[in-house]
């Protein structure tokens, strides 16, 4: 069984914020993927379903950001499974909007969903990053992933959870790098990727 946890804030209010770009694509890929429905489990919103003959579990922590790590922690001790068995989907500021890339450990690099997740489950979970680009200024960094993307962002955004919801039996069988480049020529062929700006 795998574990996807989707970071975001919950709320309405938060619904449209860059930072809740990770819970865009898990339920992006709940839809294409024919899950079933969200219901509250593990201190957030988790569905079930099957990717590439794998058991699946869509998590959305509702715990806020800050404290994701508490309701990862409490799925992966609920049905016994370390961090190899996770994908945590994060928005990245160091990435270029529409970027995608996956990697396996590495630090938090100041993201404190990320660093609560390390806490609570240790460091050698897969990470799927999704770009939204920096505004230039770490001190505008707070306002700026808390802020909704425009409408004119939405359709790169959606391109992007698009993409992702489509390779994810490529994530889950644990081919990173076909995951990545199938998402890269997805959003390329939507009209999005290195000309894309914030």
């Amino acid at each position: 069984m795998l574990v996807i946890a989707g970071l975001g804030n919950p709320g309405a209010r938060h619904a449209r914020n860059r930072h809740n770009i990770g819970f865009m694509a898990v339920e992006a890929i709940a839809a294409a993927h024919r899950f079933g429905p969200f219901r509250p489990r593990f201190s957030g919103l988790a569905a079930d379903g099957v990717v590439a003959s794998k058991r699946v579990m869509l998590l959305m922590p509702q715990t806020f950001m800050n404290d994701s790590g508490r309701s990862v922690g409490e799925a992966l001790r609920f049905h016994k499974l370390d961090e190899s068995s996770l994908v945590v989907i994060h928005d990245e500021l160091d990435l270029a909007p529409a970027k995608v890339r996956v990697k396996v450990g590495g630090g938090a690099a100041g993201h404190n969903g990320l660093r609560s997740i390390s806490a609570h489950v240790g460091n050698d979970f897969k990470r799927v990053r999704l770009g939204i680009g920096h505004p230039g200024d770490k001190a505008l960094v707070y306002h700026y992933v808390l802020n909704d993307f425009s409408k004119a962002e939405m359709a790169w955004v959606e391109a992007v959870c698009r993409a992702v919801a489509d390779a994810a039996p490529l994530i889950v069988e644990g081919q990173d790098a076909s995951f990545q480049n199938k998402t890269h020529l997805a959003i390329e062929a939507a009209g999005f990727g290195e000309r894309t700006s914030v």
